[in-house]
Formats: structure tokens, C-alpha cells, sequence
């Protein structure tokens, strides 16, 4: 099985990062044939949406954003400087509106989770990883 790998250096920024990162996304997954409109692209898409909004709202923003492709799966990474590792609040801890990202993580994907960005290199990795279209 041959994985395709697309890599989006984002510097840690965070204006304008998340329309970005949608269409960096929606071009990777029309570029490996994945069906335009179908519930697949649209939650892939969600799916980066949040995890790069989160980055920008928890870890001053994303490094880099990885997609990784096979036949029949979507791996997604996201890396920032924080060593804080995600959480879901319950809803009477949720200071504002939202706090869905990782919700929608446990219920639309296949696994996510974290692991260390490396040796010498602060922060983390937030993986998560979807099936392909039908």
C-alpha cells in the first residue's frame, strides 16, 4: 500500500490559518480522488477545521498540518508548542460556546490521540485518522 503525504508548514501563526488549512485539505483529498460533496470530504474537512481551531485557541497556534493517505484511509496530524495534552469539558465546565472539537473526534473518527513532537522540540502531535469513501 503506497501512502501520498501533503505537508502544510504553518509557522504557528494563527490569522487565517483554519481557511487555509480547509482548502489545503479539500485540494489533498480532490487531488486523490476523493468524491467532492460526499459526507467523507465533509468530515475530513470538519475534522482539520476544529483541530486547527483548537490549536489556535489552546497552543498559540499550529506548526504544521500533515495529511497522510492510503487506499481507504485519511491519517491527519497536527502539530503546535504546547505540551498540554487535549481535553473534553463537560458542558457546565465550558466557559464559552463550542468546546465540540474533540467530541466530534471521538464520534466521527476511526482513533486520535497525541504523542510527543520529538527529541529537543517542545509540544505535541494530535493525530487522528478517518476512513476513506465508500
Amino acid at each position: 500500500m503506497v501512502e501520498q503525504t501533503r505537508r502544510l508548514v504553518l509557522g504557528g501563526g494563527t490569522h487565517g490559518v483554519v481557511g487555509r488549512c480547509r482548502d489545503f485539505t479539500r485540494r489533498a483529498l480532490a487531488d486523490w480522488r476523493w468524491p467532492s460533496g460526499s459526507e467523507a470530504v465533509d468530515d475530513a474537512v470538519l475534522l482539520v477545521s476544529e483541530v486547527i481551531t483548537n490549536a489556535c485557541l489552546h497552543a498559540g497556534g499550529p506548526h504544521e498540518l500533515v495529511l497522510r493517505h492510503c487506499p481507504g484511509r485519511l491519517r491527519v496530524e497536527v502539530s503546535d508548542g504546547s505540551a498540554e495534552l487535549p481535553r473534553v469539558l463537560p458542558p457546565r465546565e465550558r466557559v464559552r460556546p463550542g468546546g465540540y472539537g474533540l467530541v466530534l473526534l471521538e464520534r466521527l473518527t476511526e482513533g486520535w490521540g497525541t504523542v510527543p513532537t520529538g527529541v529537543g522540540r517542545p509540544g505535541k502531535i494530535l493525530w487522528l485518522e478517518l476512513p476513506g469513501p465508500a
